[in-house]
């Protein structure tokens, strides 16, 4: 009879192309997927890895029992799936990722309530960037996953994936509290034609997306600062380094930075994700619905401002 743990962790193997990534997507140590490989070889009698220069490769056995690993894993998971849907009970253990900004804003509030509501219920929260939500989501890694896009740069999802959208998070751009334009009902992005910019890191979501809707603006971004997270960058702006735009979502302004609505409206999509074939969990379900009544609270919250 062969393991399931065994055998995910020689799928993981297979999927991430090495011992240390597949601990990392597994969140296990290195040394906890060599010993499930090495009692998956006693099991098989068949040799499943080999040295590879600093590392190891699969072998060619390996390669097919992943393979077959991964639609036991699949057929595992849809039977789960059913039982828990025929009980109707939202129990169990749910492993979720959202980016750092959801992480902040959403995910403390939906968490308390599933609490109060669904005792029996485990969440594990893990915050990591959109792309690989989505990766870990598809492979079964994640069984949901909260992400983003810009409503003018829109992200693919790959098949087998249903998706439900949370809220619209209206971004704003930070100026210094002495800039001319920091009082301002509203500005069009032209008005700050020779700002300088501070911005997330080349190859991000957000930075691509800055770039692209400024060049729209017919404004060349002079990118003078880079930081991944927006209070890093809100400090920034708040000593006169210059300008960002930075989504409502779980922001928190400090002193010496002003926020001023942009004409016309720029906004990103934040939406849930999770495996098609798990929708009838229902733990995924009760997650959503929090997640949306969550965010409601949050629009409404704007609206009132």
């Amino acid at each position: 009879m062969l393991d399931l743990n065994r055998l995910k962790a020689l799928h993981a193997v297979h999927v991430y192309g090495s011992v240390g990534a597949a601990a990392d997507a597994l969140m296990v140590t290195p040394s906890a997927v060599s010993q499930q490989i090495a009692k998956l070889e006693r099991e098989t009698g068949a040799r499943l890895m080999e040295r590879n220069g600093r590392g190891v490769r699969l072998t060619d056995a390996a390669g097919l029992l992943a393979e077959h690993a991964e639609r036991i894993l699949a057929l595992v998971e849809t039977a789960e799936a059913d039982f828990e849907a025929l009980r109707g009970e939202v129990v169990g253990r749910l492993n979720v990722a959202a980016f750092p900004t959801a992480a902040r804003g959403l995910m403390p509030q939906a968490l308390v309530a599933l609490r109060e509501r669904h005792p029996d219920l485990w969440i594990q929260l893990n915050e990591r960037e959109p792309e690989r939500v989505v990766r870990d989501v598809a492979r079964g890694e994640l069984d949901l996953g909260i992400v983003q896009d810009w409503l003018n740069r829109p992200m693919a999802l790959p098949d087998g994936l249903s998706r439900a959208t949370l809220l619209d998070d209206i971004a704003d751009v930070a100026v210094p509290a002495g800039h001319p334009l920091a009082g301002s009902r509203e500005i069009e992005l032209a008005a700050l034609h020779g700002e300088r910019w501070v911005s997330s890191t080349p190859g991000t979501v957000c930075h691509d997306w800055l770039v692209f809707t400024l060049r729209n603006a017919s404004l060349e971004p002079e990118i003078a600062s880079l930081a991944d997270e927006y209070p890093t960058q809100l400090a920034l702006v708040a000593a006169g380094l210059g300008c960002a735009i930075v989504p409502r979502l779980g922001r928190y302004v400090p002193e010496g930075v002003a926020m001023v609505p942009i004409r016309p409206r720029q906004a990103r999509r934040i939406y849930a994700v999770w495996r098609a074939d798990a929708a009838r969990r229902p733990a995924i379900r009760a997650l959503v619905d929090t997640l949306m009544e969550v965010s409601r609270e949050q629009e409404n919250a704007w609206a009132v401002r």
